[in-house]
């Protein structure tokens, strides 16, 4: 039979996953916000096309919602950080030997994907585009 831990709140959820733990979150955040987005570029286009102008005004609210920089800043990010970080995953499961270097990987793979992100994530916001 198994013992009642006695562990406050706010020490059981505490985080103490570390990096690894980062990274996994940011994958599946990074994954639904694809899908969200590509979501609403289907929806945008049957109310567009498929609903004969009936529904124009949905449509351009999610035109809208979708072309603000804010979630073109956002789908850039999710876009290019599941991609390195889904190729970081891919290439320790090809070479299992290279696991070790797994925290090293995370750091090349940072060092990739902020400048990836950053520039162009300044030049939409410099250039207003």
């Amino acid at each position: 039979m198994s013992k009642i831990a006695r562990v406050s709140l706010p020490n059981a959820v505490a985080y103490r996953g570390g990096q690894p733990m980062i990274a996994w979150l940011l994958h599946r955040i990074s994954a639904i916000g694809i899908v969200v987005f590509v979501s609403m570029h289907i929806w945008a286009a049957f109310f567009l096309y498929a609903v004969a102008g009936t529904t124009g005004g949905v449509a351009e609210a999610l035109t809208e919602f979708y072309e603000a920089l804010p979630m073109q800043v956002f789908v850039l990010f999710c876009i290019l950080y599941h991609a390195i970080n889904g190729l970081r995953i891919v290439i320790l499961d090809m070479w299992p030997s290279l696991y070790r270097y797994n925290r090293e990987a995370m750091w090349v793979q940072w060092a990739i994907f902020l400048p990836l992100f950053l520039l162009p994530a300044a030049l939409m916001i410099l250039g207003g585009s």
